[in-house]
């Protein structure tokens, strides 16, 4: 049976304009230039503008889109569109003179750390990868024949970023028979790797920490001079309990070295001298960077300087060029308005203006969105400059005023989420180095005056005792909160702990040292 109800809902729909500014607000400098491009690609009327950059920052309030719906039925570009498609005369003189006429300024801003054409494109690194290193040096190897070279190739593919080979054995020899039809022992597959080990950096190809460790090693037995017994004995010492007393060892069980291996603290101590100062990820020694993955540098988003004392804000904008609507779609449409002069448009026609119409929106509304991103960050940073002015002054940690995204949003009349968009993944550069905006925002602890403090303040303080505490001895969480109330901040010992786990710092046992 059917029946016809009639029911009100109220529904919140994003327009395209709303969702492209958001996800815009999200993209950090460094990648807004890709995004930029991407946009230029797609659309023709989009280009970039030449000439001289505004120096001020222009006021810019976002002005609303009153021709657009979601259905577009109540537009006015949702009836041209019927009216170009009806059979009836068009006049289109006056729909062209709006295009025509109506220049977009541009919107660079201000930059005054960045200048100069070469500071425009970041830098790219150029070189061989970690794994090309690898197959270089097998080249200099003497193999048997092509069934161990064939070994050889699978065994460096399967090395890891960290310079491991977390394979186990059996799973080569899977690859090898299935993907190469190779069929190999487990012992033609070890004797390879035995040989790949041997490779630069040391450490490479080994299978656990404590192997990559050994390895390291007895690189350093080969290498160290004959005469040197002191040094020899330590390496000799190192090589042992990583051999067979590894996990005593990771446990910084002392005491018990000590007792096993019947020697001095002082040889302990220089054996650990030799250990520490070895590679756990043996790749990232590699002069060619990381593995394959391309350098990763920080460009920060702001930039906030120091001057008698007044601090000014800048963005940095070197990576958004300006950008304006192209000025061969404009002349397309003077071209399409002279020959339409005495005559109707045909269907043909009114197409080609239609489309040159929806690019030329496109275009704007783009432009509009960078306008407005520029200024929505503009406006959240100097509300976070203000809000944490004693820091950006000194640099001291515990200047930093408990701040929560509400703070933000409250003082720029922006909505929460349009903060926490701003502030993810966007970076600020001080006198006192780049800092991740999010480093910023801490919930608040009352002390023993009842002032309320930044709980990144506390973390300065936990991390000042634990540097200045007795490594023989080191402070427990229990005596941690102790020191910790006797500064006044009263916390319980599970927020200690929770603290210390942010900041990975160990528990006291892990601290030890001699």
């Amino acid at each position: 049976m059917l029946k016809q109800t009639i029911s009100q809902k109220m529904l919140q729909k994003l327009s395209p304009q709303q969702i492209q500014l958001m996800k815009l607000l999200q993209v950090p400098t460094a990648l807004l230039e890709q995004r930029i491009k991407e946009e230029m690609e797609v659309n023709p009327a989009l280009e970039e503008a030449e000439g001289e950059i505004d120096e001020d920052y222009p006021d810019f309030e976002p002005e609303a889109e009153s021709n657009f719906s979601e259905d577009g039925e109540d537009s006015p570009e949702g009836r041209e569109e019927e009216d170009i498609y009806r059979e009836d005369p068009f006049d289109l003189g006056d729909y062209l003179n709006e295009y025509i006429e109506d220049e977009e300024p541009g919107y660079k801003v201000k930059i005054d750390s960045y200048s100069g054409e070469e500071d425009k494109q970041l830098p790219v690194a150029v070189e061989n990868t970690f794994h090309d290193s690898l197959e270089q040096q097998l080249g200099m190897l003497a193999l048997k024949d092509e069934k161990e070279h064939i070994i050889a190739l699978q065994l460096i593919g399967s090395i890891d970023d960290d310079g491991y080979l977390r394979r186990e054995v059996n799973a080569i020899i899977d690859d090898l028979m299935f993907l190469q039809n190779t069929f190999v022992s487990k012992e033609e597959v070890t004797a390879v790797l035995k040989k790949i080990q041997r490779f630069d950096p040391p450490g490479i190809g080994a299978r656990d920490l404590q192997e990559c460790l050994c390895i390291q090693l007895d690189s350093k037995l080969e290498q160290a001079d004959p005469l040197d017994d002191e040094h020899l004995a330590a390496l000799r010492l190192a090589r042992t309990i990583m051999q067979d007393y590894f996990e005593e060892f990771t446990k910084k069980h002392y005491d018990k070295l000590i007792r096993q291996l019947n020697i001095t603290e002082e040889d302990l101590k220089a054996a650990i001298d030799e250990i520490i100062r070895l590679n756990p990820k043996p790749a990232s020694g590699y002069s060619g960077g990381h593995n394959d993955q391309a350098t990763q540098y920080v460009v920060p988003d702001f930039i906030i300087t120091n001057t008698d004392g007044e601090l000014e804000l800048a963005l940095n904008s070197r990576n958004a060029p300006d950008l304006r609507v192209s000025d061969q779609y404009r002349d397309m449409l003077r071209s399409y308005k002279a020959n339409l002069r005495g005559r109707s448009a045909t269907r043909t026609e009114k197409e080609a203006v239609l489309f040159i119409k929806q690019k030329i929106d496109s275009a704007k509304w783009f432009i509009d969105a960078i306008k407005q991103r520029q200024d929505t960050l503009f406006r959240t940073m100097y509300a976070i400059m203000q809000y944490q002015y004693d820091y950006f002054l000194s640099g001291d940690s515990k200047k930093l005023r408990p701040m929560i995204l509400q703070d933000i949003a409250d003082i720029t009349g922006l909505d929460i989420s349009t903060i926490s968009r701003v502030t993810s993944s966007k970076f600020v550069q001080t006198e006192f180095g780049t800092r991740r905006l999010k480093d910023f925002f801490s919930e608040s602890l009352q002390t023993e005056e009842g002032d309320e403090v930044s709980t990144l303040e506390v973390k300065k303080i936990l991390r000042d005792l634990i540097d200045a505490e007795n490594k023989r001895k080191p402070l427990s969480d229990e005596q941690l909160t102790e020191a910790l109330q006797t500064k006044g901040y009263h916390i319980a010992r599970r927020t200690v702990a929770k603290y210390r786990e942010q900041m990975n710092m160990p528990v006291a046992r892990l601290r030890k040292g001699l």
